[in-house]
């Protein structure tokens, strides 16, 4: 029996750790929990796609805040810097290409792996 994305995220047991739940051409769907912040960063060569499941995120930008409530959707334009933030759980889905490094040219403790990301769901 297949589950939803919403389903999906509101399983993962880790905050910040994005579950690749499908693939479409040269790009993965992923799922995530999130609350708190993640972290400044950029991805250079590729533009991120977020879309908002349940509750609530702010993307900070250097240039202005964008928020979202569920349904909503903003893509982040590949090479300005940004962060995530969510002030209560928070699930996303994110629509990426494989080669979007997790948070870009930053490593930070929930940094996650390719690898990582793949888990089965």
């Amino acid at each position: 029996m297949s589950k939803s994305p919403k389903q999906i995220a509101a399983s993962l047991s880790e905050f910040w750790s994005p579950c690749v739940i499908a693939e479409v051409d040269d790009s993965y769907i992923k799922v995530a929990k999130v609350i708190g912040s993640l972290a400044w960063h950029s991805h250079e060569n590729e533009d991120e796609l977020f879309l908002v499941l349940k509750g609530h995120l702010k993307i900070e930008m250097e240039d202005r805040t964008v928020e979202l409530g569920e349904g909503e959707v903003f893509v982040v334009p590949k090479g300005v810097r940004h962060n995530p933030i969510a002030e209560h759980e928070c699930h996303i889905m994110l629509i990426e290409k494989k080669t979007t490094l997790h948070t870009g040219d930053t490593v930070t403790e929930k940094t996650r792996s390719l690898a990582d990301q793949l888990r089965p769901a």
